[in-house]
């Protein structure tokens, strides 16, 4: 019998491009040149969504196309700490991320938490936006969610 091979190292390059489409063009547009976030209304269920888009995920009814001023602060619902590395991470672990509900909006966004011990981190804290001063037109405009200044 012939031996069995049970795994080949290979490294893949599959390059692509994502385009962001109306919506999230002018959404990263606005955070990029103004450093505001904007969300769109559902017809159906009402939710206020951001990032923006053009079906609400709860009801899969349209978007509205009214552009909704929303708060850059917010609460953290819920985080985890990352240490282990994999391809294609914003920064090198250990670090944390979160889902913060924006004052404002109907679902979670989100993000890195920075500027915080993982051990103060808690669910229901406030946090707020810290901007990239050198934003590019993407979700890290944003560079991470710190602990809400009083």
């Amino acid at each position: 019998m012939s031996e069995i091979i049970k795994s080949v190292k290979r490294t893949n390059y599959v390059p692509y491009r994502w385009v962001y489409g109306r919506d999230l063009s002018r959404f990263f547009l606005e955070t990029k040149n103004h450093k505001k976030l904007y969300g769109v209304r559902c017809t159906k269920c009402k939710k206020v969504l951001v990032p923006p888009v053009e079906v609400c995920g709860v009801c899969f009814a349209p978007t509205d196309k009214q552009w909704i001023p929303v708060s850059d602060h917010g609460v953290l619902n819920t985080y985890t700490v990352v240490n282990l590395s994999f391809p294609g991470q914003p920064t090198n672990p250990p670090y944390a991320y979160g889902l913060v509900q924006l004052d404002g909006t109907d679902n979670l966004f989100s993000h890195l938490l920075g500027e915080v011990k993982f051990e103060k981190i808690k669910p229901n804290m406030r946090v707020q936006a810290v901007w990239n001063p050198e934003p590019k037109g993407d979700l890290f405009d944003i560079k991470y969610f710190k602990p809400e200044e009083k």
